[in-house]
């Protein structure tokens, strides 16, 4: 089998990557990224030598590379992770977003369609928008798309695409929308490795608006087995919530963090003097800040 996985020197992407070839030794798996900011080939460097392994610099906006690529490989799938995720710059720059992960989207999809490839999009629980934090509800995958920010409206019209080429075009897709991912690789940007890095290098930690905004936390591996299991054994033209039933507020996360740097840095060791929850510092909330997400993956678990 060979795999074409977009966005693959990304941090969810190369961790699916390396569960790939460590699971299916046999599989070809071909690795399509842009190197943004946010893509590191370093990351990737361990592979490289493999003869089931190939790195290919593109765009997945760039239509007649992507073309060239699919026809050159004729793989049984694409893996669509390539994405803009950061919603600050989102706030920024939505235009940016618009055209990586609703045109790009739409550019893999017509490229699939010509060759008869199966596609998988990777996509998030910001789709869903927010919950209210005194609710026990849960977001299915039947629950509205009300999103929230540029970001994830990007990746919920990429998301609709996707769904309308299966039914326009009879195009066999699936999807999986998983919560916030943490773990090896990530981008410093995000919550749990920036706030790693200031507290041991004494810096603030800030945090947005009142810090009880709630986020479901996935490792990011295990979302890697998760994708795996979709593409081997899931339903085809079916969206699956990959989540971990694991909802922390932002602020119990950092007392988590610095909890455990307490723990771990030796006496004597002169960051364990800079850890401290004297350096959180609230700043002024985001725009159109989400206060809750909560997915259910019940149906993943009973299907897979």
């Amino acid at each position: 089998m060979t795999i074409i996985i977009t966005g693959g020197a990304g941090f969810i992407g190369s961790n699916f990557i390396f569960h790939m070839m460590k699971s299916h030794p046999e599989y070809r798996i071909v690795c399509l990224d842009k190197l943004t900011y946010a893509g590191n080939l370093h990351t990737l460097q361990p592979l490289m030598e493999s003869p089931n392994f190939r790195f290919v610099k593109l765009d997945i906006c760039d239509r007649e590379g992507v073309n060239q690529l699919i026809a050159e490989e004729q793989p049984d799938i694409v893996v669509n992770f390539a994405a803009e995720s950061h919603v600050g710059r989102s706030i920024e720059n939505p235009e940016l977003f618009l055209q990586t992960n609703v045109i790009g989207t739409s550019v893999l999809l017509d490229a699939c369609r010509k060759y008869g490839t199966r596609f998988h999009q990777v996509s998030t629980d910001e789709v869903y928008g927010d919950m209210p934090l005194n609710s026990s509800d849960l977001f299915t995958e039947t629950s509205p798309l009300r999103p929230s920010s540029p970001y994830s409206a990007s990746k919920a019209g990429a998301d609709l695409l996707v769904l309308a080429y299966h039914r326009t075009y009879g195009l066999p897709v699936t999807i999986s929308l998983c919560s916030n991912n943490y773990g090896p690789y990530q981008f410093p940007e995000k919550f749990i490795p920036l706030m790693i890095n200031n507290a041991l290098q004494g810096k603030n930690l800030p945090v947005y608006g009142d810090g009880k905004n709630v986020r479901d936390w996935l490792y990011v591996e295990d979302h890697a087995k998760a994708i795996d299991m979709v593409q081997e054994q899931g339903r085809l033209f079916e969206t699956y919530n990959i989540g971990g039933h694991n909802e922390k507020q932002n602020i119990e996360i950092l007392h988590i963090i610095l909890d455990t740097l307490q723990e771990m840095l030796p006496e004597g060791d002169p960051r364990k003097e800079l850890v401290s929850d004297k350096l959180i510092t609230y700043v002024e909330d985001r725009k159109g800040h989400d206060r809750r997400y909560a997915i259910a993956p019940d149906k993943i678990r009973s299907e897979i």
